[in-house]
C-alpha cells in the first residue's frame, strides 16, 4: 500500500475516494523512562528512551491506519497527517494520531 502526505502520485490517477482513516496509539513511558529523560533536560542532549517510544507509537498508529483502508479495499492513503501529543494528569503517556485519505489508485504501468 502506498501511503503519501502528498494529495496525489504522480502517474497514479485516484479512481475513488473511500474516506478519512486513522490510527492512534497511546503509550505509557515508565517511571524509569521518566527519570532519565528529566536527567538528559538537566545535562541536555537527546532522550533515546522518549524517541524511541515515539518511533513505536507512530508505526502503531500507521499500521492501524492501514488496516483501516484495507477494510475499505484501498490501495494507498493520501494526505497523511501525524499528530503527536502528550496526554494524561502528569503528562507521561504519549498519544500519535494519524490520519489521510483512503483511496483506490489506478493502475499504471509502473504499477501500484
Amino acid at each position: 500500500m502506498i501511503i503519501t502526505t502528498t494529495p496525489n502520485v504522480e502517474g497514479n490517477p485516484v479512481s475513488e475516494y473511500l474516506g478519512i482513516v486513522s490510527g492512534e496509539a497511546i503509550l505509557g513511558a515508565n517511571m524509569f523512562k521518566d527519570l532519565f529523560a528529566g536527567i538528559r533536560d538537566i545535562v541536555g542532549g537527546r532522550s533515546g528512551a522518549y524517541e524511541e517510544e515515539l518511533r513505536r507509537a507512530k508505526e502503531i498508529a500507521l499500521q492501524e491506519m492501514q488496516h483501516n483502508a484495507q477494510m475499505l479495499g484501498a490501495n494507498a492513503i493520501l494526505s497523511i497527517d501525524l499528530d503527536y501529543e502528550t496526554v494524561g494528569s502528569n503528562g507521561s503517556m504519549l498519544m500519535v494520531t494519524a490520519s489521510g485519505t483512503a483511496v483506490r489508485l489506478e493502475k499504471s504501468k509502473v504499477g501500484v
